[in-house]
């Protein structure tokens, strides 16, 4: 199985080095969200990295290591003699120092969380953002300090617990501060980001979607040549918006199919189909398998079992309609860059490979066809900003996710027909209510799930045993962590009455107030 190149980035790029930190994707949002193309690559390959994008900028990330650690990660000379704007960040900083003759030691007392940094000396990092002698909100997370800084560099920053908070090599184009810029946590971390890129680096925010587009058009184009593509298409924004990305530029050599697994939402189905079919004009192919999934998946209430199954399956389905259709190189699938990101090791071990199963189940693996991967260099925020540049409708683009065994996860125990059907009325009912009332695109995440209880209640003059229905709705950035939502009682009320009033089999509505950790988004 061989994976889709890269397209040949933008002339005004930067390189985010990564030494192993949890918010390193949070630098490249914020580089990205100040028009700027950006890439990140692991430490121990970033030289390679560094030729092949021959960046306006560099910066390095944190890190759980430590510089006085035996093989801890260091920078490759060749970062430092490129001659460009370098921003070591937390651990960066301590790894600059300890590359260009200053002093880092262990910290007696780790400083983590909210800290006040003052600003002593004018600098280009903060110019027009900070003034000299005023004190700023950063967030720290650091158990060593650099106690001695390297020949050239001067102090402009310092905190309580950091006296070198920020340094800079103004001659050298070089700047490290010890706090984390990219996290909310510290609230004029982006404008910091934007000076650099903008200011010292002097790349224009001009990387849009709009230039995204044809360059991926052209990427696409050369890779596929007069080649047939096959998609699968499961509905969710990311394969849709790298369908209609895929047609635009090779036209009819592209065939969705669509394995339609009963697992989806109210309607979901038809309005893919429609909206592929009759809308955008994309070859189709639909294939209704619910009833092999739903016979597969009787009397199974493990959820590892119900993925495993649903996924053997959708292989199986797919691979039997490509054998049909026939005579097909490449296989697309909606891979975004965190995808690409999380599945390179640190280590650079054995793991660094991309993830073949997002979105498509492990087709990769069983399939000799070569990859298309129109969107690996997107976070999911971009793709959506892709597909409105493309033309699809809103209401489709700002769906929130979806997961791939569809409502199979959201009914825990043994899954039926009877039992699906009555989930995805209570399901259509909760969203109608949550975008009447406005509320839809403050939610990351909004679903009921029906659970495998049943209670007594009282309908009319009569004694009801039926089920409960729980409603889910969370607030996150990325879905690594989130935040339950927090409705109004009026709302909740009002939602329950009609779902327990319109869908027969349930009796009783509750809320789920857990927070990610210490749960999951979803029940399964």
């Amino acid at each position: 199985m061989q994976t889709s190149a890269t397209a040949s980035p933008p002339q005004n790029s930067i390189l985010i080095v990564d030494f192993g930190s949890q918010v390193t994707q949070l630098i490249a949002r914020r580089i990205r969200e100040a028009g700027v193309y950006c890439e990140v690559h692991p430490f121990n390959t970033a030289e390679k990295a560094l030729h092949a994008l021959n960046p306006k900028g560099i910066v390095l990330s944190g890190s759980p290591a430590s510089t006085l650690d035996d093989n801890a990660p260091t920078i490759h000379p060749d970062l430092i003699a490129a001659n460009v704007p370098i921003l070591g960040i937390c651990y960066g900083q301590q790894a600059l120092c300890m590359a260009l003759g200053g002093k880092v030691e262990r910290g007696h007392d780790a400083e983590y969380g909210r800290s006040e940094v003052k600003v002593e000396k004018a600098s280009a990092l903060y110019d027009g953002v900070w003034d000299v002698g005023t004190e700023h909100t950063v967030w720290m997370s650091h158990g060593d300090r650099v106690t001695a800084i390297p020949p050239g560099f001067e102090v402009v920053g310092t905190s309580n617990g950091a006296p070198f908070a920020m340094i800079a090599d103004e001659k050298r184009r070089i700047w490290a501060v010890q706090f984390h810029p990219e996290v909310v946590h510290t609230p004029d971390g982006a404008k910091l980001y934007a000076n650099f890129v903008h200011e010292i680096c002097g790349i224009a925010g001009d990387w849009t979607m709009h230039a995204y587009r044809q360059r991926a058009i052209d990427k696409i184009r050369a890779q596929v040549g007069k080649g047939r593509v096959l998609c699968a298409l499961s509905g969710g924004v990311d394969s849709s918006v790298a369908a209609v990305l895929i047609h635009e530029a090779i036209g009819d050599q592209l065939t969705c199919v669509f394995v339609d697994h009963g697992l989806m939402r109210m309607n979901e189905a038809d309005e893919v189909v429609t909206m592929f079919r009759d809308q955008y004009n994309i070859p189709l192919v639909h294939v209704d398998a619910s009833g092999k999934f739903l016979g597969e998946l009787e009397g199974q209430t493990d959820p590892e079992t119900k993925r495993k199954i649903i996924g053997k399956l959708f292989i199986e389905v797919f691979e039997e309609e490509a054998k049909k259709i026939g005579g097909a190189e490449f296989l697309a699938q909606g891979t975004l860059y965190p995808d690409v990101i999380e599945s390179v090791s640190f280590s650079g071990g054995p793991s660094v490979t991309i993830k073949s199963h997002h979105n498509v189940g492990g087709l990769p693996e069983r399939m000799n066809m070569q990859l298309v991967e129109p969107l690996r260099e997107l976070f999911k925020d971009e793709v959506r900003a892709l597909g409105r540049e493309l033309g699809l409708p809103d209401r489709f683009i700002g769906r929130h996710p979806f997961p791939g065994p569809g409502l199979a996860i959201r009914c825990p125990g043994g899954i039926t027909a009877e039992k699906l059907d009555i989930l995805r009325k209570a399901d259509a009912i909760y969203l109608d209510e949550i975008r009447k009332s406005g509320q839809y695109d403050k939610i990351w995440q909004a679903f009921a799930v029906l659970l495998p209880v049943q209670t007594v209640g009282v309908m009319g003059d009569g004694r009801t045993y039926e089920f409960v229905c729980a409603l889910r709705a969370v607030t996150s950035v990325d879905g690594m962590t989130a935040d339950f939502y927090q409705f109004d009682m009026n709302f909740l009320g009002k939602t329950a009455t009609r779902i327990i009033n319109e869908v027969r089999g349930i009796n009783r509505v509750v809320y789920d107030v857990t927070s990610k950790p210490p749960g999951t988004i979803e029940w399964e």
